[in-house]
């Protein structure tokens, strides 16, 4: 599996820097998301158990826009 890089959060420092990439699964289109991992008890509480394998990250709003321009226009 190939990463394709698809932008960063514009208002990130150089080593602080939410990414979205787009990956080219053959079987499904998937995307990797670099973030500040969650550590807020609150939070954690909130979304209650994580599997195994996965992880809790956020990123900001302004990354979620390089999904959006990934779209074909007819998805939008």
């Amino acid at each position: 599996m190939r990463a394709q890089f698809l932008g960063k959060d514009p208002e990130s420092q150089v080593e602080n820097s939410p990414t979205l990439f787009v990956t080219d699964r053959a079987d499904r289109k998937t995307y990797i998301a670099q973030g500040w991992v969650v550590t807020d008890p609150q939070a954690l509480a909130d979304i209650g158990p994580v599997p195994d394998g996965e992880a809790i990250i956020e990123i900001p709003e302004d990354v979620l826009k390089f999904y959006q321009r990934n779209q074909p226009r007819e998805q939008r």
